[in-house]
């Protein structure tokens, strides 16, 4: 699914032939593959840092903050059976998203505010992983907000601490959010800091207690 070469990681081109942001293009073993840039995204970033991503090629994601696409391109070669659903806010990075779509039938975006999980809920079906990648002081909220309502099995935050709060150490915020996630009986799995690649930035991976058994 993810190739690795050299340290650096690769995802299968489920559009050959094209580059989405002038990333290298590889062909190993007959297929072509996109290299995933950790300075480009924070999920290559994770992967770069010994992390790794609990869903398959067959499972659906929902994906909090897509931005103009990058992740989300890379994510759509690993979901080539599965499906995105791609929510931005801003109406410009959207278009790179709808343009994108059009390439990448598996990619479902969706114009909303993060903040309002009811607004489109009806457009996201059965999820199986949940990632989020929003610069906000209230991403935590967010997070914890569409994660209750949707409950999938596992998720993921891409956790900016200067978009919290810039007065304390991003090691405190890391530490803070991980508390504030146990007390609304959230399980961490992983913690990875991937500040080398993405400045003050942490993933934190996790899983609902009550989706256990």
């Amino acid at each position: 699914m993810i190739l690795e070469r050299n340290g650096s990681h690769y995802t299968p081109n489920l559009v050959p032939g094209v580059s989405v942001y002038g990333e290298d293009l590889i062909v190993e073993g007959g297929r072509e593959y996109r290299h995933w840039d950790p300075r480009r995204s924070k999920l290559a970033a994770y992967l770069k840092e010994g992390g790794s991503l609990p869903f398959d090629s067959k499972n659906s994601v929902l994906y909090l903050g897509a931005g103009d696409g990058t992740t989300v391109s890379h994510l759509s070669d690993i979901l080539s059976e599965g499906c995105i659903f791609a929510v931005e806010l801003s109406p410009k990075p959207f278009r790179n998203l709808l343009s994108l779509s059009e390439k990448r039938e598996n990619i479902f975006p969706i114009l909303a505010d993060a903040r309002y999980p009811d607004k489109y809920s009806s457009m996201v079906q059965d999820i199986d992983f949940m990632y989020q990648d929003i610069a906000q002081q209230d991403q935590v909220e967010i997070f914890i907000k569409n994660l209750l309502h949707f409950k999938p099995v596992n998720a993921a935050i891409a956790i900016k601490s200067r978009s919290i709060d810039v007065t304390k150490s991003p090691k405190t915020i890391f530490k803070e959010v991980k508390e504030t996630l146990k007390e609304r009986e959230i399980e961490v799995l992983n913690t990875m800091d991937i500040s080398r690649w993405q400045k003050d930035h942490a993933i934190i991976l996790i899983k609902l207690k009550t989706m256990e058994g």
